[in-house]
């Protein structure tokens, strides 16, 4: 998501108050930097503002925007060639060139992932150091610089505690964090930024899906080819699939499965979510091979599968043996772990095993009971930040 403004940038922030003064001021200058200028801080005044929780309908939450107070921003340089001076500023419209190089090429990257409210009012973070990796791989493979571990794991913490009166109560939602790298530099020909920019805002949010899914196989678009980007989070990966995931929808399904470009004849993942079938006691995902993103809910379902006496493989799944599967569910930061209640294949529907003795339901509470806090934590994946 992208929004423009003329004053989020300048040492006049504060007389900004609301993002709609700062939605009309809508205007893009010809020569401006490569992101964002000089931001004021606002740290000093984050906790005097907070009330206990913000006023929302905890209860009516699905998965949209809703604008908290603060965002991070961190720049790096052709100059300083680093990450440097990473701030917090209240949530709005940023300026850029429209030269940049997200902008004209999309180097860009995003990741996602989720602060818990515990029981105790404590809040839990789930496995930011595996974000901040995957972030480090994606910037690799696109040519751009990336935060280290430490600078990313330090702004999504201070961006929850800014955010803290918007995470939902506990077993109510969650707040979704989502860093941002951007190539912003001002660039007109083909090539890597000189500058860009780390950004980290969230907004809570409650179920990505209401409801068992019901997906489709499509077999004319590819969603990922090998030696492609398949395999990052990178923003371009996306909207070359929203016609064919619109037209599903249209139609009553709630997502696309991905055959590989390849062969077109195994299945890869929906348009945001890994995909796992069981059969007896085992569990089978696509092997990810850099055209399936390796998710982070996939890897954690697949080490409580495996503590849970399944046999886990990854492997080449071909789309015949969806037909017999016993149950079929499918992982993401979003959804967590929702079951496939059918497949979609050429006119022929199939249906899987529903309800709350499934495996999917299992591992969903087994999960979420570890990211909020009531399950102990014994592999050492959450960090309490409260």
């Amino acid at each position: 998501m992208f929004m423009f403004s003329r004053s989020i940038c300048c040492a006049k922030l504060n007389q900004l108050s609301t993002f709609e003064t700062l939605f009309s001021n809508l205007k893009l200058r010809p020569y401006a930097t490569p992101l964002i200028g000089p931001l004021q801080t606002c740290e000093s005044r984050i906790y005097r503002e907070k009330a206990e929780y913000a006023n929302v309908n905890w209860d009516e939450l699905g998965f949209a925007l809703t604008k908290t107070d603060y965002m991070y921003v961190m720049n790096f340089t052709e100059e300083e060639q680093k990450f440097f001076n990473g701030t917090l500023t209240r949530f709005g419209n940023i300026e850029m060139c429209p030269s940049s190089g997200i902008l004209n090429y999309g180097q860009g990257l995003f990741e996602g992932l989720k602060a818990y409210r515990k029981e105790d009012e404590g809040i839990l973070l789930f496995r930011p150091q595996e974000n901040a990796l995957r972030m480090k791989m994606g910037a690799d493979r696109m040519c751009m610089p990336s935060p280290t571990v430490d600078q990313f794991i330090d702004a999504v913490k201070k961006t929850v505690l800014a955010n803290k009166r918007w995470v939902p109560p506990y077993g109510r939602g969650s707040l979704y964090v989502r860093p941002l790298l951007m190539a912003t530099g001002r660039n007109l020909g083909v090539k890597p930024s000189s500058d860009y920019t780390f950004l980290v805002y969230a907004s809570p949010v409650g179920n990505y899906h209401k409801g068992d899914l019901n997906l489709m196989v499509e077999d004319n678009v590819h969603r990922a080819i090998p030696g492609g980007t398949g395999g990052i989070k990178a923003v371009t990966n996306y909207s070359p699939v929203y016609k064919p995931l619109t037209e599903a929808k249209a139609k009553g399904f709630s997502d696309l499965l991905f055959l590989d470009a390849l062969t077109g004849s195994n299945i890869e993942e929906g348009s945001a979510c890994n995909i796992f079938i069981l059969k007896g006691n085992v569990i089978s995902t696509p092997t990810t091979h850099g055209t399936i993103l390796p998710g982070i809910t996939r890897k954690s379902i697949m080490e409580i599968a495996s503590d849970f006496g399944y046999q886990v493989e990854e492997r080449a799944i071909q789309i015949k043996e969806v037909f017999d599967a016993e149950e079929v569910f499918c992982t993401g930061t979003a959804m967590v772990v929702k079951s496939v209640a059918s497949i979609t294949y050429q006119g022929k529907r199939i249906g899987y095993k529903l309800g709350a003795e499934t495996l999917a339901q299992k591992l969903h509470a087994t999960l979420t009971g570890i990211q909020t806090g009531l399950i102990e934590d014994k592999l050492g994946w959450t960090t309490l930040i409260d």
